[in-house]
């Protein structure tokens, strides 16, 4: 296997915060991230980020996918799929493609969509235009 790439190599790194760490200041990365601590600062990652039951981000994050248990304050830019699990507490702004929230989650965030598959509706007067 002498070729084969790591994941670091790759941009797949796994990067865990544990929930005894505590961190203030601005992450970069191409790799997941997991967050079972505190992170005040901000994330940016082409990965996904995952915010465990006893994890808390304060700050802005932007990246392809996020899974929330635990808390987020602060605006998130999701190209993929957000996750709020039951026990996820958000507070913010949110753009986000797609959104899945399981009963119990608190979510009290402004929530823009972007990226839908799905044509916008068409009013009555307009059916006949596209019909043609």
């Amino acid at each position: 296997m002498i070729n084969k790439k790591t994941n670091a190599e790759n941009g797949t790194a796994h990067n865990h915060f544990g929930s005894d760490t505590q961190m203030t200041g601005e992450i970069k990365g191409k790799g997941n991230y997991r967050i079972d601590g505190i992170l005040e600062g901000n994330l940016r990652t082409s990965g996904k980020v995952v915010i465990g039951k006893s994890g808390k981000l304060f700050g802005a994050v932007l990246c392809a996918e996020a899974d929330i248990s635990g808390v987020f304050q602060g605006n998130m830019k999701v190209s993929g799929m957000l996750s709020l699990r039951a026990t996820a507490y958000i507070e913010g702004e949110l753009e986000i493609s797609q959104l899945v929230v399981e009963p119990g989650a608190n979510l009290n965030a402004v929530c823009k969509m972007k990226k839908m598959n799905v044509a916008p509706p068409v009013e009555e007067g307009e059916k006949s235009k596209t019909t043609q």
